[in-house]
């Protein structure tokens, strides 16, 4: 039996799986799947209907305007940027490395770093903590950048 692609395509076909596949790689990361898996257990405990975390949600509430907390803040993207693959600035003017795990491939990995910045921006943004579902939409989100 002959194949109906010719050896260049399966060639081409097999370097495009492999660079798709190892894209995919370099965004999973055990660490930043633990502190997922913890967010997703604490949610189901509040929301025994909880299914997963969403990128959608999570492009809500990072590129939302709220009115609940510090005027001065009022969204994520105030110092992040909108372009969560570009570099952001505090309001002390000092840089943040981009949000995007893709541009940032240790962000999300060490948990007491993670809660310790989504408790103290989550009060300035929104006025009050992020649920374990909001975090984790949120860092489904800048993983899927």
């Amino acid at each position: 039996m002959h194949s109906v692609f010719s050896p260049l395509t399966r060639c081409l076909g097999v370097a495009l799986l492999c660079l798709a596949l190892a894209a995919g790689a370099a965004c999973a990361n055990p660490a930043r799947d633990a502190i997922l898996a913890t967010y997703a257990a604490a949610a189901k405990q509040l929301d025994p209907s909880f299914t997963g975390f969403a990128v959608e949600r999570g492009s809500t509430l990072w590129n939302s305007t709220h009115t609940e907390g510090n005027i001065d803040t009022p969204s994520c993207t105030t110092c992040h940027t909108k372009d969560a693959t570009a570099q952001g600035m505090t309001r002390a003017l000092k840089p943040i490395a981009p949000m995007a795990v893709s541009k940032t491939p240790d962000r999300f990995t060490d948990a007491e770093k993670v809660e310790k910045w989504f408790l103290r921006n989550c009060k300035t943004v929104l006025g009050r903590e992020c649920t374990p579902i909001e975090k984790g939409d949120v860092i489904t989100y800048l993983s899927s950048l």
